[in-house]
């Protein structure tokens, strides 16, 4: 392939896990424990806002124990010295690549540290607890949530994201499972906008075969690597 200019990466859970952060999903389709439609969706948090809140509460305590680990240094130096345009669109909701640096950097899923106003749509930073009825400082009703994108909901800043797809010379997934959509969706659209497109992950994913190229191993030997080969080129 001709040397690219703008990057695409997304990244997911794999590339936190190295981190000690759980993929969330286990056997039987579990996070953490708990089956997806009980923490994860509009209607769990609308028939048990306690559990809710306590799972996303308890997954924010968990964040000051880990840190981030070689593949987000290594996204952060790329981040840094990429002369062209460059995304890293993460499906993560942990802090780890702003830790490491990164700042082209967009949460489609949403993130940990913030909180959402189910009745103004407002979002405001948010660390340690957040009890079910706490109050919107923009609005103040008591409605604030996490701001997490559930399942059923719109993912965030999708225009920019197929913007930056359609205008990009190089995709590259990081540690996907491919199986959730639309971001497993990615692949295909910058395939048809010309892209060539890389896959980086433990084992191949539901998505292998529509990249150009896979490299299978852990986050953080692959991905400081291939940085370290694209900034030589």
């Amino acid at each position: 392939m001709t040397s690219p200019r703008n990057i695409v990466i997304l990244t997911g859970a794999g590339i936190s896990a190295e981190s000690g952060i759980a993929t969330f999903r286990g056997p039987g389709g579990l996070w953490e424990g708990h089956r997806v439609e009980d923490v994860c969706t509009p209607a769990a948090l609308a028939d048990d806002p306690v559990l809710v809140h306590r799972f996303y509460d308890a997954r924010r305590a968990a964040l000051i124990t880990v840190q981030p680990n070689a593949a987000h240094v290594a996204l952060a130096r790329l981040d840094a010295a990429w002369p062209g345009a460059l995304l890293i669109v993460t499906q993560n909701v942990d802090d780890l690549h702003e830790r490491a640096g990164a700042k082209r950097l967009l949460h489609m899923h949403g993130e940990l540290q913030s909180a959402l106003c189910a009745a103004c749509g407002a979002q405001a930073p948010w660390s340690g607890d957040l009890p079910p009825g706490s109050a919107c400082a923009a609005c103040g009703a008591a409605a604030l949530r996490p701001d997490i994108v559930f399942f059923g909901e719109m993912p965030y800043a999708m225009d920019v994201i197929e913007r930056a797809l359609s205008e990009a010379d190089l995709f590259v997934s990081i540690g996907t499972s491919g199986a959730v959509y639309p971001a497993a969706g990615f692949v295909q659209g910058a395939r048809h906008a010309g892209a060539h497109t890389l896959e980086l992950n433990l084992e191949r994913s539901a998505g292998s075969g529509y990249f150009h190229e896979a490299r299978l191993g852990v986050a953080g030997e692959l991905v400081p690597e291939w940085v370290e080969t694209l900034l030589a080129s």
